[in-house]
């Protein structure tokens, strides 16, 4: 469990309040989340590891790792460079883990919010989600990379029977598991007010939309996250449950950075 609550230098006019935390669930012996607060770089993340015999955690601790000290950065796409230089060393990492295992699936999921100059980019991989709170609405800004969201997209089920598919946890994307890194992005602008959810699918799979855009509602990021992981664990908590809650506050006085979309 981690809180941080800091201005980013280069953010027009912006500060942000953030809390994470990590349970392992009721169920799960090991916890194979991850997540990162950066506020100072502008980063966070959250990394849902898979492989089995603890390569699940050095999978999600492999991205955690690589991205944990960024250098400062003068630019949006210079900070969205970075990343991507970081994700690709931590999907080589687990590539040559998963080598020396005898090539056995290793990989990890990541769900990350880069913001810089009075913008934001979600980066995603696998069915790791990235929700925002906007004007009292909640949008799932991610798009789940999974055999479900697939079904779902062609019509073949609908989202009552997604819900209990059988193969519902069946990802088609994570770090580490192809031969290249394959993420998906989006950008846009970062407003006062705005609440982004960053979480791990332990936390959808016992809290709905509606309950987490009630959560993050007039409270703080550390209550939030603490009111979200009560309901998850009071529901079973059937695997391992990481949860990150970026607020954006208005600063008064903020060093202006040099502008520039991602």
């Amino acid at each position: 469990m981690h809180m941080s609550k800091a201005g980013f230098a280069n953010t027009v006019s912006l500060t942000f309040e953030s809390f994470g935390l990590s349970h392992r669930g009721r169920v799960r012996q090991i916890n194979e989340d991850g997540f990162l607060m950066d506020p100072a770089s502008g980063v966070w993340l959250v990394a849902d590891g898979m492989g089995g015999h603890d390569a699940g955690e050095v999978a999600s601790a492999s991205i955690v790792e690589q991205m944990s000290g960024l250098t400062a950065v003068h630019s949006a796409p210079e900070l969205l460079a970075q990343f991507e230089d970081r994700i690709a060393r931590a999907h080589s990492k687990i590539r040559r883990l998963s080598t020396a295992r005898g090539g056995v699936t290793i990989g990890s999921t990541v769900a990350a919010l880069l913001a810089f100059d009075g913008r934001y980019a979600c980066l995603w991989s696998g069915d790791s989600r990235i929700y925002l709170v906007r004007d009292g609405a909640i949008t799932q800004v991610s798009r789940d990379h999974s055999e479900v969201q697939e079904l779902l997209d062609r019509g073949m089920i609908d989202p009552a029977e997604a819900q209990s598919w059988p193969r519902r946890n069946v990802i088609t994307r994570a770090i580490g598991v192809t031969e290249d890194v394959e993420i998906d992005a989006m950008q846009s602008e970062t407003l006062p007010g705005d609440v982004f959810v960053l979480n791990t699918d332990g936390l959808t799979a016992h809290v709905s939309d509606e309950e987490i855009r009630e959560a993050v509602t007039g409270h703080s990021a550390q209550q939030s996250c603490e009111h979200l992981l009560e309901l998850v664990l009071s529901r079973g908590a059937t695997d391992n449950v990481t949860v990150v809650i970026v607020k954006v506050h208005e600063a008064e006085t903020t060093r202006r950075g040099t502008n520039g979309p991602f």
